[in-house]
């Protein structure tokens, strides 16, 4: 896109569920891949549908013609007991991206989540366990010991604020990001899931764009989110009724943040993801929308 002084990228979650995972298991990688590709899109995250081979990836993504960017990575980091096998863990996914080029790692814990990923808790639960003051110290030792890592191998680590977990509502973001040191863990800026945490997604990137190092554009369906508030939904539940959707299909206003970006140029990755159900909203489609609904803001506030 023309104007930006930043890189614009799709996540492949708009294909392929990570969390949903009937939601585009049908799809091969050479699919998505060829659907990002004709896009125009040259910068990606890992899909759970992608080549686990390295040089496999490689060929792949050059076939395509595209940069991996960074890949999830769950830390369990506020149980003391998992803490070296963590970092052992972490170590290795940091050098698995290295050679592809990725300059962040999206790092999230899961102690305390929704999602089944926390072995403690019982699948999708309904409800966060929030931490107490002993679980933000492990946290933040973690992700500080994490970030040397990072440090190590010329990359950062960016935090992600995550719906249904311990870190997603504006004075869990406050806390993370007081604690932690600043020169070893930033944030990975999503507004979808900071809307879905209760946070103003303008005010939460004036708050923290010195910060910022990586950008997930996300979206989100008003109404599905007063029903999943309502009705106490799951992650999963929230997914598959269709909360999270590309930027211009649901309630944001994308042209303030688009602004802000511009104005202070960030150029770092921007990607846009949408974590919906691509039988009834298709992935292409929806990508091509979204597309125009941000070239649309960009040409008024560059013009």
């Amino acid at each position: 896109m023309k104007n930006l002084p930043f890189k614009l990228g799709i996540h492949p979650i708009n294909w392929v569920g990570e969390d949903v995972l009937e939601h585009g298991d049908y799809y091969t990688y050479e699919q998505v891949m060829s659907d990002i590709s004709s896009l125009g899109f040259t910068g990606t995250e890992i899909s759970r549908k992608f080549p686990k081979d390295p040089i496999d990836l490689a060929e792949a993504l050059k076939k395509y013609n595209l940069q991996l960017t960074t890949q999830w990575k769950s830390v369990f980091f506020t149980d003391p007991t998992r803490f070296e096998e963590e970092l052992e863990a972490y170590r290795k996914h940091v050098e698995f991206l290295k050679p592809f080029g990725c300059k962040v790692v999206s790092t999230a814990e899961i102690g305390g989540s929704m999602l089944n990923q926390d072995p403690r808790r019982k699948q999708d639960e309904t409800y966060v366990e929030r931490l107490d003051d002993e679980g933000w110290k492990y946290l933040v030792e973690g992700l500080n010991k994490a970030g040397e890592i990072c440090r190590e191998n010329g990359m950062d680590l960016v935090y992600h604020h995550h719906a249904g977990t311990v870190v997603e509502q504006p004075e869990e973001i406050d806390r993370l990001m007081e604690m932690t040191d600043s020169n070893l863990v930033s944030l990975l800026y999503d507004t979808g899931h900071g809307y879905y945490g209760s946070n103003d997604p303008v005010e939460l990137l004036n708050k923290y764009y010195d910060r910022i190092k990586y950008i997930h554009l996300k979206d989100v369906r008003a109404d599905v989110l007063k029903q999943a508030r309502e009705e106490k939904f799951s992650i999963r539940a929230c997914i598959r009724s269709g909360l999270f959707t590309v930027p211009g299909a649901g309630c944001l206003d994308f042209e303030p943040v688009f602004k802000i970006l511009i104005e202070k140029k960030y150029n770092g990755w921007a990607l846009i993801e949408g974590e919906q159900d691509p039988v009834q909203y298709n992935p292409h489609e929806f990508a091509k929308a979204s597309l125009k609904y941000l070239e649309n803001i960009v040409e008024r506030i560059t013009n």
